[in-house]
C-alpha cells in the first residue's frame, strides 16, 4: 500500500514525536480520515524521508511518532532550472505543478514586457508563497524528498546578470535553428527560458543570446507557453535527466 507523504518543515528525528498543523494537518484528518495507528512518510524537504505513525488527534494537530530515515533519492541527476514568463492564473500554477513533477532543481518566475500580470513587492510575496505550496503539494504526490527552489519574481534583465555562465542556457524560440536533440551534453546543468503568453520580444530575445543562451525551436507549431514548458522539460529530461 502506498504511504500518505506529508511535507513537515525540518529537521526530522528518529524516535521523536512531531506535530503536524496547518493544511497538512487538516487533510490527514478530514481529507483522507485517517485514524490513530495509521502510518505515513514524512519528509523535510532536504533529502530521504521517514516513516512514521499517527498517535493521536488534538484540534488543529497531528501528533505523530516519527521512524528511522529511509535514504530513498528520486532527484535527476540533470541540475535543471526552468525560467518561466510568469503568465496568469491557474496557467503559472500548473507550470510549478507540472515542472515539479518533471524534477526541475529551481524555478524563476520572470516577469517580461508581455507579462500581463503585474506584481507589487506584497503581491510577490503572496505568489511566491503560494507557488512554493503548489510544489510542496506536487513533492508529496510525486514522490520527491526535495523541494525545488521556487524564488520571487524576477525582472528578465536582472534575471540575465545573475545567470551561471557555466550553465547549458536554453531559450525557447520560434526563431531558433536548434531542437533539444541538437545541444551538445550539458555539465549536468541546463537553464531553459520560456516567454509569457504573448511570448518575448525581439529585443528581450536579443539580450538572452547576448546573455549565452541557445536559441532553440520546439518544432512547426506555436505552442502556448504551459505546453512549452512542459514539452521543453520533458525532452530535456529524457536527453539528458533520467526520463
Amino acid at each position: 500500500m502506498r504511504l500518505t507523504r506529508v511535507y513537515v518543515p525540518g529537521p526530522l528525528t528518529a524516535g521523536a514525536r512531531h506535530a503536524i498543523e496547518g493544511d497538512a494537518a487538516n487533510h490527514i484528518a478530514r481529507v483522507l480520515r485517517l485514524r490513530p495507528g495509521d502510518p505515513l512518510a514524512l519528509f523535510d524537504g532536504q533529502g530521504g524521508e521517514h516513516t512514521a505513525r499517527i498517535e493521536e488527534f488534538r484540534k488543529t494537530t497531528v501528533i505523530v511518532a516519527v521512524g528511522e530515515r529511509e535514504p530513498a533519492d528520486r532527484e535527476s541527476p540533470l541540475s535543471l532550472t526552468l525560467a518561466q514568463g510568469v503568465s496568469r492564473g491557474e496557467r503559472m500554477d500548473w507550470v510549478v505543478q507540472k515542472a515539479t513533477e518533471l524534477g526541475v532543481t529551481r524555478i524563476v518566475p520572470v516577469l517580461t514586457e508581455r507579462t500581463v500580470v503585474r506584481l507589487d513587492s506584497k503581491q510577490s510575496a503572496r505568489k511566491l508563497q503560494h507557488w512554493q505550496g503548489i510544489a510542496v503539494a506536487s513533492c508529496e504526490q510525486s514522490g520527491r524528498n526535495k523541494l525545488p527552489h521556487v524564488v520571487a519574481p524576477l525582472g528578465l534583465h536582472d534575471f540575465l546578470r545573475e545567470v551561471d555562465v557555466t550553465t547549458t542556457r536554453v531559450l525557447l524560440s520560434p526563431a531558433g535553428t536548434q531542437r533539444i536533440n541538437d545541444l551538445k551534453a550539458p555539465a549536468r546543468k541546463i537553464i531553459v527560458l520560456i516567454g509569457p503568453e504573448g511570448g518575448l520580444t525581439d529585443t528581450e530575445q536579443h539580450s538572452a543570446v547576448g546573455a549565452g543562451f541557445i536559441a532553440v525551436r520546439m518544432g512547426p507549431r506555436v505552442l502556448r507557453t504551459e505546453t512549452a514548458a512542459i514539452a521543453a522539460l520533458t525532452l530535456l529530461q529524457h536527453h539528458f535527466g533520467d526520463l
